[in-house]
């Protein structure tokens, strides 16, 4: 695949990204930094995705490290409404809730820096995720697993109940997950 005698540095909390990553064959290493995330309503989602990423970038960097970094923020969106990972359980419900028999669109941002040549992408992917109608129980036996409160919207695709959730989906898979894996890998070849 790639050939690169510098490390790549995940900068996320996130074990799915990393997952993803590996999926490549990429020896990675995470890089632990500190970040408030935050949501400006005012910023398209595409923008506020990019922005935040690239805050995470800059975060990261402090480590100077020689190598590839690589960043990335997902929210959920409906209409005017930005979802981001729930506060407690409550809020998860209102989430899934909102979302039951809807279609939402996911977005995310990243950046892919090579720290030796200071070659940067910052880009996003969005997709759209139409969720079939939910029951309120079902609802509350997801919550229940724990699964939604680390993640976006308060549902994981890949996870074995939470996919259930979904009707169908238009665009990047790997996206909805955390990271649009093709975008990144070819961003990953641009900068090397």
């Amino acid at each position: 695949m790639i050939k690169y005698r510098y490390p790549i540095y995940l900068a996320s909390k996130s074990p799915r990204r990393k997952k993803l990553l590996k999926l490549l064959n990429f020896n990675v290493k995470l890089v632990s930094f500190q970040f408030e995330e935050y949501d400006n309503v005012k910023l398209k989602p595409y923008r506020l995705v990019k922005q935040l990423s690239l805050e995470k970038l800059e975060a990261a960097l402090i480590r100077k490290r020689k190598g590839i970094y690589i960043t990335a923020d997902t929210i959920v969106v409906h209409g005017n409404k930005v979802l981001n990972k729930p506060l407690d359980e409550q809020d998860a419900f209102k989430m899934l809730s909102f979302l039951s028999n809807k279609t939402h669109t996911v977005y995310t941002g990243f950046c892919v820096y090579n720290s030796v040549n200071n070659k940067l992408i910052n880009d996003y992917e969005k997709t759209r995720v139409t969720f079939r109608k939910l029951d309120k129980d079902e609802i509350w036996d997801y919550i229940a697993s724990g699964s939604p409160m680390d993640k976006a919207g308060a549902y994981g695709i890949q996870d074995d109940y939470g996919a259930v959730f979904i009707k169908k989906i238009n665009g990047c898979y790997y996206n909805v997950v955390g990271l649009p894996l093709t975008k990144v890998f070819q961003s990953i070849l641009k900068v090397v």
